[in-house]
């Protein structure tokens, strides 16, 4: 049986990705005419997130990435942006 919840329930939901690593909180939904297009997860201090991106706020995940939301939200690994400091492009 399909399960819905509101947009507004989701607010700072603990989002997780499919591997079971802290992702962050959501932060805010994307819609676009009647659809949700995206979330914004917010990184928090222990998440895995704030590990791959640093300094930065958060991250916008397409809601094709999100497998489930429930009492948390798990997001495909696929959603995990590949960074690493040796891909920075030398500056001249």
């Amino acid at each position: 049986m399909l399960k819905m919840k509101r947009i507004s329930q989701t607010y700072d939901m603990k989002a997780f990705t499919d591997t079971g690593d802290y992702f962050g909180d959501v932060e805010e939904a994307i819609l676009t005419s009647n659809k949700v297009f995206g979330w914004r997860v917010r990184s928090t201090k222990n998440s895995f997130l704030n590990k791959v991106l640093g300094n930065a706020k958060g991250v916008i995940v397409p809601h094709q990435l999100v497998k489930s939301i429930g009492d948390i939200m798990i997001i495909s690994k696929a959603a995990v942006p590949n960074y690493s400091p040796e891909e920075e492009p030398e500056q001249q």
